[in-house]
């Protein structure tokens, strides 16, 4: 799995949070963070789309979006990349880090310290 921009990663957030959401309540609820355009929120949704990482249904006559990416694994890919690319560390990230964090609950954060632990060496796209 390709790691999402951290646009990308905004958005599959607020597609974590509440889901299925139009592309205008998408816009509405990332607009403050990223503070661009509803045509670039558009955009963004459509290459996400292209890559696989949202999904698009109809409900309602209004065209909706779900992530397709799953959460903690794309989080897990995320520290991942941190830890090796960023902070030149050949361990997993300690779990600790992510104590506190509003984005994952009790049993995520024991699944995201799994998936780095049992992180396959040489696949740094793995997960």
């Amino acid at each position: 799995m390709a790691i999402p921009s951290i646009s990308e990663l905004i958005v599959l957030k607020s597609l974590w949070r509440q889901h299925p959401l139009s592309a205008r309540e998408i816009h509405e609820q990332i607009e403050g963070e990223l503070g661009w355009s509803y045509s670039s929120t558009r955009k963004t949704l459509e290459r996400m789309l292209d890559k696989g990482s949202v999904r698009q249904a109809t409900l309602h006559g209004v065209q909706v979006y779900e992530a397709a990416l799953e959460k903690v694994g794309t989080l897990a890919a995320f520290a991942h990349d941190f830890g090796k690319r960023v902070m030149e560390m050949d361990a997993p990230l300690p779990v600790n880090m992510f104590t506190g964090s509003k984005l994952v609950d009790g049993a995520e954060l024991a699944q995201l310290e799994q998936l780095l632990h049992d992180w396959p060496e040489g696949n740094e796209e793995a997960k």
